[in-house]
């Protein structure tokens, strides 16, 4: 866990200053807000780093949200401008559309709606004034063994979190003072209605330590993580491509 978080909140505001400075003196962060721990990090870190008028939440549900109202508090806590787009309609008629030609399979229709959020973040961006950067807002745990959507939540312009571990980007709201509800809440996708964990079948914090030290004291439990790591690389490596100087050489 971080010695001094702190300090780590400190240099990452700095970070984040610095990576607008150069990538976006006047445009704003485009976060989408969950209502989770991560996106309400990440949304106070670019509060600190911009200014709550630089920063704009996204809450975008698909049809109703149990836990929207959560979303809600956050974007009030911080006192920022935020949208609310329900992509229900847009789901639907997908969905409908691509089962006019192939049967939808259960994980495409579980990842569809983070892609459909993901284009509309980046739809939002292009069309404030000013333009945006869409804030990515997956941590290293969740990562580590795939649990995002490829072009999905995984995607963003820039990402404060990717190297911090769940129990890490927890210690970094308590340092931001957000409401312990938002940050100790149990982590959940949205999507399959079970919690992270219970759809891993291990603990963050079993997680955690492993990634931390390579040590795990079930087996089983290693073997799964391994196993996720290994069938998911392919979301955090660069997308393989052919190189014709290579070849001639």
């Amino acid at each position: 866990m971080l010695e001094n978080p702190e300090r780590t909140a400190e240099e990452l505001i700095r970070w984040l200053v610095d990576y607008f400075e150069n990538n976006g003196p006047k445009c704003k962060a485009v976060i989408g807000i969950s209502g989770g721990k991560d996106s309400s990090v990440c949304a106070a870190l670019c509060v600190k780093a911009l200014g709550k008028e630089r920063v704009l939440g996204v809450l975008m549900p698909n049809g109703v949200q149990s836990d929207i109202e959560d979303a809600r508090s956050l974007v009030r806590f911080l006192d920022i401008p935020f949208m609310e787009i329900n992509i229900n309609d847009g789901f639907l008629g997908m969905k409908k559309d691509i089962e006019a030609s192939c049967s939808l399979s259960h994980d495409a229709r579980i990842n569809l709606p983070p892609r459909l959020r993901m284009a509309t973040l980046y739809a939002v961006a292009q069309s404030i004034e000013g333009g945006g950067r869409v804030i990515n807002t997956c941590n290293r745990s969740e990562d580590y063994v795939g649990y995002s959507t490829k072009f999905g939540d995984s995607a963003g312009d820039v990402s404060p979190l990717m190297l911090l571990l769940v129990e890490e980007v927890k210690q970094i709201g308590r340092v931001l003072g957000l409401p312990s509800h938002l940050v100790e809440k149990t982590p959940s996708d949205g999507l399959s209605g079970c919690s992270d964990e219970d759809k891993l079948g291990f603990t963050y914090a079993t997680l955690d330590h492993y990634i931390q030290t390579g040590e795990c004291a079930d087996l089983t439990t290693k073997e799964r993580i391994d196993r996720l790591h290994r069938m998911n690389l392919h979301k955090l490596l660069p997308m393989p491509h052919f190189d014709p100087k290579k070849r001639e050489k």
